[in-house]
């Protein structure tokens, strides 16, 4: 399988996945682990680092960008072309903490296309199974404008 770096065009310290796990023509799981080391845990928070909530959505929406670029790979897309755009979020539930050191999995799967844009649910799970959060949401990959 191509390296996650292959797929999108995100980049640390604002890549939020490590690795593909599994694949079907309607979802793409990937894993996540969340290192102790990483900057914003000395802010949130200190003596005590959860890993906020809108990063843990963000490693949702960047396996939701490896998913469309996945299928636009085995339509015969060249990747790098254009960049993932997060169109729309909804229905995020959190309900469990994640902590520096926690390996997570995150599973998004295809809803529907309409428009150019992919609709997508998403899903974080720890290596237990512990349930961490859901949410629904759409992207499309497009060429900014702007951007060359």
């Amino acid at each position: 399988m191509n390296s996650v770096t292959d797929l999108i065009p995100h980049r640390p310290p604002f890549l939020f996945v490590d690795e593909i796990v599994s694949e079907t023509p309607e979802s793409l799981t990937a894993r996540r682990t969340w290192r102790a080391e990483e900057d914003f845990y000395k802010g949130h928070y200190p003596g005590a680092p959860i890993t906020p909530g809108v990063l843990l959505c963000e490693s949702v929406f960047q396996t939701g960008a490896l998913y469309m670029a996945r299928q636009a790979q085995a339509a015969g897309a060249k990747p790098g072309e254009g960049v993932p755009l997060l169109a729309k979020i909804s229905d995020v539930r959190f309900r469990n903490p994640v902590y520096p050191g926690d390996e997570v999995l995150i599973e998004v799967k295809k809803k529907e296309e309409m428009g150019g844009f992919t609709m997508m649910s998403g899903a974080i799970k720890k290596a237990d199974g512990t349930r961490v959060l859901t949410v629904d949401f759409a992207v499309a990959w497009k060429t900014p404008e702007g951007q060359k």
